[in-house]
């Protein structure tokens, strides 16, 4: 098994905070993983993207072209990576920022609401959160308790109230995910 995974936006949307959370958790359930980075040069409103890779052998190159799942939150990077998105592959995408959308009929596309679910938790920067349990819920690639406990281990202490709203975020995603199934 390899899944890889193209997560964009811009910066301070916690976009790289996503990759990492997952990737983490993917380590600690024993699985290869590779976490790879991409930012503009901006601290805040440039691009950010990132690259995951979770897989049961070695994996031969963090580079991604095609990935088997496109997480987007905003426009810039939907244009950008919705034409690369692997024939068969999945699409979650915060649908609170971006509207309107080309279909494909090869693909899943799943809208989440992840800003607004987040800003009825009075926490806006966990829209990302959000997102990843949506990501968890549809692909069973990870355990829920793996990134709760990665979320508990690597929000820094000085931010620690964090921890408890990104808990509820992430069981948020999941549960939207689990209503559509539904």
């Amino acid at each position: 098994m390899e899944h890889s995974i193209i997560i964009s936006g811009f910066g301070g949307q916690g976009i790289l905070f996503l990759g990492k959370i997952l990737t983490l958790a993917g380590m600690n359930e024993g699985k290869e993983v590779t976490w790879f980075p991409s930012y503009g040069a901006e601290m805040r409103g440039g691009t950010a993207n990132c690259t995951v890779i979770f897989s049961d052998e070695l994996i031969g190159s963090p580079v991604v072209s095609n990935p088997d799942t496109l997480i987007v939150m905003n426009d810039n990077a939907f244009s950008k990576f919705y034409s690369k998105l692997k024939k068969g592959g999945l699409l979650l995408y915060d649908s609170s920022l971006i509207n309107g959308h080309e279909e494909r009929d090869d693909i899943e596309i799943i809208g989440i609401p992840a800003t607004e679910i987040a800003s009825k938790l009075n926490a806006i920067q966990s829209s990302n959160i959000v997102l990843a349990g949506a990501f968890i819920a549809k692909t069973d690639i990870l355990k829920e308790s793996s990134v709760l406990d990665v979320l508990s281990q690597t929000v820094p202490a000085k931010k620690a109230k964090l921890i408890s709203i990104n808990k509820k975020a992430l069981l948020k995603g999941i549960k939207y995910i689990e209503n559509k199934k539904s």
